[in-house]
């Protein structure tokens, strides 16, 4: 099983370095720590009294690790989630924050277990799942990595400027459904043909 730390140097070199897209609502971000985690913490790395891109661009690797394990890891609990469910929860909640739990909890609700869905871990949640581990240790891991698709395609319905992260310029599979898919068995990975299937009403 992988480290935090492990898990975290991935997920810092799979986010890459200084980007600021438009169409991304996340803003301007920086090995995957956007602006509004930067102002929320408080980092004036350039030192000019606020908080803006020019800042984002000075964050170094290693501070975005440890506000990954800090703020991503630690502090939303997920340190006492199942230890299967650490990297693909951690992964998603950089991506998505809150809406990680979400997912994780819908998913414990249709396997018949009583949680609220808030986006936050607690008691309830983290017992739910780790019974939900005990229940099914082969499959909860995927149903989570399918549950986060299927998040990334109900964006992309909703968001047309959002399509260009699910779907490839030459139309194939794009960096969110990759990215959900490492986290699940290669068996539940959708074909060419099935992606083209599920975008077809996106031409």
């Amino acid at each position: 099983m992988l480290s935090v730390k492990k898990i975290v140097q991935e997920i810092v070199h799979r986010e890459g370095g200084y980007v600021n897209d438009p169409d991304d609502p996340g803003g301007a971000t920086n090995f995957g720590v956007t602006i509004h985690t930067m102002r929320r913490l408080g980092m004036d790395l350039d030192a000019d009294s606020d908080t803006d891109a020019e800042d984002v661009k000075f964050l170094k690797p290693e501070q975005a690790i440890d506000i990954f394990v800090i703020h991503y890891f630690e502090r939303p609990l997920i340190a006492e989630l199942p230890v299967a469910l650490h990297a693909t929860v951690f992964d998603m909640y950089i991506n998505a924050g809150g809406n990680a739990i979400k997912i994780l909890q819908r998913l414990l609700c249709q396997m018949e277990h009583t949680v609220v869905v808030d986006g936050a871990l607690g008691p309830q949640s983290i017992a739910a799942a780790h019974a939900a581990w005990c229940a099914a240790p082969d499959h909860l891991v995927d149903a989570y990595g399918i549950a986060r698709r299927n998040y990334y395609f109900r964006i992309a319905d909703r968001r047309p400027a959002s399509r260009k992260y699910a779907r490839t310029k030459t139309g194939s599979k794009g960096g969110w459904i990759r990215r959900a898919e490492e986290f699940i068995a290669s068996r539940y990975h959708l074909s060419a043909t099935q992606f083209q299937q599920r975008i077809a009403s996106w031409d």
